[in-house]
């Protein structure tokens, strides 16, 4: 195949996910910039809304920071409000990851926050209550990461996170104090900022103010219930005393955020936009556990917002496809059958290059998503092992710990049972033997009572005798009245004393009843007692039998999950070794693409400070101490020193390399290149044996000693290129003053060299003489200006950078750009005397009109770099810097004039020289040799004066790496 005339540089296209990326970060940036603009208006939800589904689609809060941080927050008070209120939403709705990435911007909210904080009134005040609102929301998911962004969680979830420790719940609804006080503080703020008498809810300016409190309120309505719920729970754990003060903190925030939501309902503005429910007149009493039962949970409802349709449009931009179209018709030439053939290989071989690439390049980003994929795949499945492992080992220890509480317990319900039943049993057997006792005794009564009765009947049959011979004798009675006077009073005192016995033994007889019926009770109790502890007994053994199975069942599921976790630990430390391997091999290949990088011929314009490589060296020596003691039973600190042993060095040797560029020596700089990669190469050689598990000790020591030797070749450069600053200000002020009178000078020899020449030359002579110092003269015109512009520029540099400090001050500080500054203003010197030295050897016959070129064009480069050296300092709207841009342009311009001035004036020269009409042929031929011999002989000398230039490049180039000549001037 014939050669064809390829590119020699293929431009990548951009494939379809990079097109998809740039139009994600587009619409996103469109979308955050519409949400957050100047207008004192409320923020669209649209916006808010494709900002929030954006944080999913990245799954964080990356590109947001990135958009947000470049708005001008701190220069509009409107944006900056705005920002805090979608930032709320972000946080509230967007990603979860979006509350981690915003932690590490906490310092830029404080900072807006502050700035704004100096403004007392208007929205001064409101960004600094909001920024801190938001910094204490971030706190707070800081410290309780388990609560989402919206705050929502569950009853279950709530204990989980307070993991049933009371001090957990303490220090939690102090938190959530914290976070009411600052949302309620901001409210306060904005609705005093609003005259309340007007409708302000509905003008665009009170919206706006008022449009972020529907975020505040969902965030409260959440903290209140949490806290209500918190203080239940302490109540219930803590003595009322101790929580006074959390008592005294809810009842005053209670009234404020009834206030705030009986404010929020009074507006027009929240009618449509939410609904919150009153709360009640008084609150909860904390110190009565029933009324947590009648608590109920008042949530907040936002309705759904309406999605507005998506608007049409072209799905592919074909405005660039048509554009080349056109000019590559326009362009179109008919070319030969030959062109058109070796044109259509070479297209041919594009497409099949560009073809090739994209599948490369396809196949290569498959490749590392996939690796990423698998990385994260096995990190994933190591954090749930781990975590699992956790809670197999927690479950574990609390199985062994019930099961042991069980067999105490069983152990001691069944001690306490037997000594029970012992006491039961004697207590009973107490019971019987006074019941067989008070039962012999009742026998004996009975029959004491019987005796008793008969005596009784026949005392009966007496009196009926008694009688019916009272009767029978009633005759007689008058005579035997005394006798029955006597006889009646003895059988009524018999009788009276029989009726008291009979009373006594009828009280013993009730009395003995009541015993009967009280021993009765006694032993029916005690029989009910026997039976409750006979059926209770029986419940424990039955219980037991249950305990004993379980407990055989918890064994064997042990075993199930020692024989588990024996698989997983081996599994997960297959794993481990596999991570550790793959680290350390990355650690070998980051080292070793630093060693690569030394040679790269594009750090060879790296520079670095000798002072800043030393100050690696206590890192470096931090590692390699830790790589000295590392345990290999540990992975983690594997990995841990791996990594940073292998980003120090790698960052070491890149650093000692940029160092070895600032020598003036070109061999010591190799030498420090080469005794870096030899440190390198030690480092490849301690992760190879941290990977085969080999000491590291001996190499560690001789790692060190290298990496000293390469710190002493630091010391011995920083030695030669120490510079002493404390001069700098006057060496610069001797500088510029011998600058202005090298210029001076030179201008007033100018102007007496003219007055000269015009008194002694004539004709050629005279023009050439004027025309050269008249150009001369405008070019030392133009220096003279730049040099004023220059002065004035630095005065303003000066003031600008030293703050309180004074000018020798900020030049010991930039020492490096005040070095070159005056290697500038050295060489606008050295060649204003060159040009004038030029210019008097031109006048007077004795130079050559290229001096006067190589003058002029040494003064552009000069003063080329005096304005470099003052552009790099100075503010880029600077008037003083665009005058001086102005005046570097007039010496550019007079360099030029002075460069055509002698093109002109040797063309003069030259034809007044060559007039050749008087020669003879003979002359003629003898001044043709001559010219010929001279022409050998420049020849040789321009080949010498080459070498001669080459060679002094070199020197000036060393010169200015110790700060004699031009230096680099750096920012």
């Amino acid at each position: 195949m014939a050669s064809l005339s390829l590119p020699r540089v293929f431009v990548p296209r951009k494939t379809s996910l990079d097109i998809e990326r740039e139009h994600f970060e587009k619409s996103q940036n469109i979308a955050i910039t519409k949400a957050i603009n100047a207008h004192e208006v409320p923020v669209k939800q649209k916006h808010v809304r494709s900002a929030i589904i954006g944080t999913f689609q990245q799954q964080g809060g990356h590109i947001f920071w990135s958009i947000a941080l470049r708005l001008p927050t701190l220069d509009d008070r409107i944006v900056a409000w705005k920002f805090c209120h979608v930032l709320h939403k972000v946080l509230r709705e967007g990603h979860p990851l979006c509350l981690v990435h915003s932690q590490r911007h906490r310092n830029e909210l404080d900072e807006m926050g502050k700035l704004w904080g100096h403004l007392k009134e208007g929205y001064g005040k409101l960004i600094r209550l909001y920024t801190t609102l938001l910094m204490t929301k971030l706190d707070f998911h800081r410290r309780n990461p388990r609560f989402p962004g919206h705050l929502g969680v569950t009853q279950d979830e709530l204990e989980s996170i307070g993991s049933n420790d009371i001090n957990n719940y303490f220090e939690m609804s102090i938190e959530m104090f914290d976070y009411l006080d600052a949302i309620l503080e901001l409210q306060f703020a904005i609705f005093g900022s609003l005259d309340m008498s007007r409708s302000n809810s509905m003008t665009s300016a009170g919206q706006c103010r008022l449009a972020p409190l529907i975020p505040c309120i969902q965030d409260a309505s959440k903290l209140y219930d949490y806290c209500v719920k918190l203080l239940f729970k302490l109540h219930s754990s803590l003595p009322p005393d101790t929580l006074q003060g959390h008592r005294d903190r809810f009842l005053k925030q209670f009234k404020q955020l009834r206030q705030f939501y009986q404010n929020t309902n009074a507006l027009q503005y929240f009618k449509d936009l939410i609904t919150v429910p009153p709360l009640p007149d008084s609150p909860p009493d904390f110190l009565i556990q029933a009324n947590l039962h009648t608590y109920v949970t008042q949530e907040v409802i936002v309705p759904a917002e309406e999605e507005e349709p998506p608007s049409e449009g072209n799905l592919i931009d074909t405005s660039e496809v048509s554009v080349d179209r056109t000019d590559s018709q326009q362009s179109f030439v008919s070319p030969s059958p030959s062109q058109i053939e070796l044109l259509a290989e070479r297209d041919n071989l594009i497409k099949h290059l560009q073809s090739e690439t994209e599948r490369l390049r396809s196949e290569i980003n498959r490749v590392v998503n996939q690796k990423q994929k698998d990385i994260i795949t096995l990190q994933d499945q190591v954090t749930s092992l781990e975590t699992e492992l956790a809670t197999k080992d927690s479950e574990l220890v609390q199985e062994r710990q019930i099961k042991e509480d069980l067999f105490h317990q069983a152990s001691a319900v069944a001690q306490t049972q037997d000594s029970e039943q012992k006491a039961r049993d004697e207590k009973f057997n107490k019971i019987k033997d006074l019941y067989v006792k008070l039962r012999e005794e009742h026998i004996q009564l009975l029959r004491q009572k019987a005796d008793i009765e008969k005596k009784l009947n026949v005392g009966y049959k007496k009196v009926e005798d008694l009688e019916m011979t009272n009767s029978q004798l009633e005759t007689q009675f008058r005579e035997l009245k005394m006798e029955h006077s006597l006889q009646t009073e003895k059988i009524q005192q018999s009788s009276a004393e029989q009726t008291d016995e009979l009373n006594m033994l009828r009280k013993d007889k009730e009395l003995f009843h009541m015993e009967t019926e009280v021993l009765k009770k006694s032993v029916e109790d005690a029989f009910r007692e026997k039976n409750i502890i006979s059926d209770s007994l029986r419940v424990v053994v039955l219980e037991k039998e249950q305990l004993n199975n379980d407990i055989a069942n918890l064994s064997v599921r042990i075993n199930d999950l020692q024989d588990e976790l024996k698989l997983l630990t081996a599994q997960s430390v297959s794993d481990v070794k596999i991570i550790v391997h793959k680290s350390l091999s990355e650690g070998k290949s980051v080292i070793s693409s630093a060693i690569h990088e030394i040679d790269n011929p594009a750090l060879a314009a790296v520079s670095c400070s000798p002072d800043y490589f030393k100050s690696l060296t206590d890192g470096c020596l931090e590692t390699l101490e830790a790589a000295r003691t590392v345990s290999y039973s540990q992975p983690s600190e594997i990995v841990s020193i791996a990594i940073r042993l292998s980003h120090r060095h790698a960052t070491f040797l890149l650093q000692g390399r940029a160092t070895s560029n600032s020598s003036p020596d070109i061999t010591f700089g190799d030498k420090m290149a080469d005794e870096c990669k030899k440190l390198g190469q030690l480092i490849v050689d301690i992760l190879e044996r941290l990977s085969e598990e080999i000491p590291v000790a001996d190499k560690v020591e001789e790692t060190k000693q290298q990496l000293e030797s390469v710190t002493t070749l630091a010391e011995t450069l920083s030695g030669s290129l120490k510079a002493t600053p404390e001069d700098l200000a006057d060496m610069i002020e001797r500088e510029m003053a011998a600058m202005d009178g090298a210029i001076e000078e030179a201008a007033k020899r100018i102007e007496d060299m003219l007055s000269k020449s015009r008194q002694a030359d004539s004709g050629i002579k005279l023009e050439v003489n004027e025309k050269i110092l008249d150009s001369c003269t405008t070019l030392m015109a133009a220096i003279r200006v730049l040099i004023q512009k220059s002065r004035l520029l630095q005065a303003e540099i000066v003031a600008q950078g030293k703050g309180t400090a004074g000018a020798k001050e900020f030049y010991k500080r930039n020492h490096q750009w005040t070095d070159g500054f005056i290697s500038a203003a050295k060489a606008v010197a050295v060649a204003a005397k060159f040009l004038l030295g030029a210019a008097d050897k031109v006048i007077s016959g004795q130079g050559k009109l290229e001096h006067l070129v190589v003058g002029a064009q040494e003064i552009a480069a000069s003063t080329a770099q005096l304005v470099v050296a003052s552009r790099v300092k100075a503010d880029r709207k600077s008037h003083n810097l665009e005058q001086l841009s102005q005046a570097s342009k007039g010496v550019t311009n007079a360099t030029g004039g002075v460069v055509a001035t002698v093109k002109d004036c040797s063309q003069l020269m030259d034809e007044a020289e060559l007039d050749t009409s008087n020669l003879t042929l003979h002359q003629a031929k003898r001044f043709e040799m001559d010219a010929q011999v001279r022409v050998l002989e420049l020849e040789k000398e321009l080949e010498q004066e080459r070498l001669r230039l080459s060679a002094l490049r070199r020197h000036h180039y060393q010169l200015a790496g110790e700060g004699e000549g031009w230096v680099v001037i750096n920012n």
